[in-house]
């Protein structure tokens, strides 16, 4: 099953041509680069931000830092490019959240622990509600606001019921729409590895979704 590309990150032919301009000195293009990268880093790290301490960190706070430690490393990276733009933000964004899990609840971990977590939704778009679709019932496209709402709730269910590894994996496949060969890299896996976690991670979301 392939993830539902709906184009969270920019296209490679634009991150190229702005990388190029960045190399060669272009403020303005670095400007543009990094503005560009906002909204889908926003998306990766509310998704991964753990729900309580959601309530007390902006994930708009952790994707500024992001992005002036990126400014900040720019050089570096265009120097010795060893992974995509779009991983290496992932990267820098991944640590961050890591280290903001670890100072928050370090300084606050008894007045966060006591609070009740909400649960907000794994994702909410077109794509969630496709992959849903698909496996409760290849056949039909959920069409009516209210089989769209009734899906998503299920399918938030089941996501909450996954261990983290297989809800990670099925999160970078079908929210962050990256391939096999990324989800392979960031894991440091084998593509045959990473599709086969990803295969298996699918299967167990769908007994959730269709018990037998």
């Amino acid at each position: 099953m392939r993830p539902y590309n709906t184009h969270m990150w920019p296209t490679p032919e634009q991150t190229q041509a702005l990388l190029e301009q960045a190399r060669q000195g272009d403020p303005a293009a670095v400007a543009r680069l990094l503005a560009e990268y906002r909204e889908p880093l926003r998306r990766v790290i509310d998704l991964r931000l753990d729900p309580a301490l959601a309530r007390r960190v902006d994930a708009s706070d952790i994707v500024q830092d992001v992005l002036l430690e990126a400014n900040q490393r720019l050089t570096d990276y265009l120097r010795s490019p060893n992974m995509p733009f779009h991983l290496w933000l992932r990267h820098l964004a991944q640590d961050r959240i890591i280290d903001t899990h670890r100072q928050h609840r370090q300084a606050q971990r008894r007045s966060i622990d006591r609070e009740q977590p909400i649960q907000r939704p794994a994702w909410a778009d077109e794509s969630s509600l496709q992959l849903v679709a698909q496996l409760i019932d290849p056949e039909q496209t959920p069409a009516s606001a209210v089989i769209q709402q009734e899906l998503q709730r299920r399918l938030d269910l089941a996501i909450l019921r996954l261990e983290d590894s297989d809800r990670d994996i099925i999160q970078m496949r079908h929210h962050e729409q990256l391939s096999n060969q990324e989800v392979a890299t960031i894991l440091s896996l084998t593509e045959a590895a990473a599709s086969m976690r990803y295969l298996r991670a699918i299967r167990k979301l769908r007994a959730l979704l269709v018990p037998g």
